[in-house]
């Protein structure tokens, strides 16, 4: 193999290794981007407020916390909540479910999406 090929490997090899580092979030700065959310979302089980409840997001369907009047366009998506569907949600909700009520703009930045999924993923258990 060429030197050229073996550099560009372990260019490779370590930025996908620093990016796998940043998708895992860090959930102290995880809780300070949850201030943006904060707003019409609660992490304790029942207490809807603009938005439904978080707790118990992860692995719960779309449109179903109880006691939330949620949009038709959010029941119609029926997708089930996890770091994937949550962290493609966050970043554009509009573009993600169309006709959802959720006014938020969205986070862009990925290392933020990872951060509040590190902490949601401990908050809302």
């Amino acid at each position: 193999m060429s030197r050229v090929l073996l550099s560009a490997l372990a260019l490779l090899t370590v930025s996908l290794a620093m990016s796998g580092a940043q998708a895992a979030g860090d959930p102290e700065q995880g809780k300070k981007a949850f201030a943006k959310c904060r707003a019409c979302h609660q992490l304790e089980a029942g207490k809807n407020g603009v938005g439904p409840s978080l707790k118990g997001v992860f692995g719960r369907k779309s449109g179903t916390a109880d006691g939330f009047k949620y949009s038709d366009a959010m029941k119609a998506k029926a997708v089930a909540w996890d770091e994937k569907t949550i962290s493609e949600y966050i970043a554009d909700p509009k573009a993600y479910i169309p006709g959802n009520k959720m006014v938020f703009p969205g986070i862009k930045k990925e290392s933020e999406v990872a951060d509040l999924i590190a902490y949601l993923k401990d908050a809302t258990k």
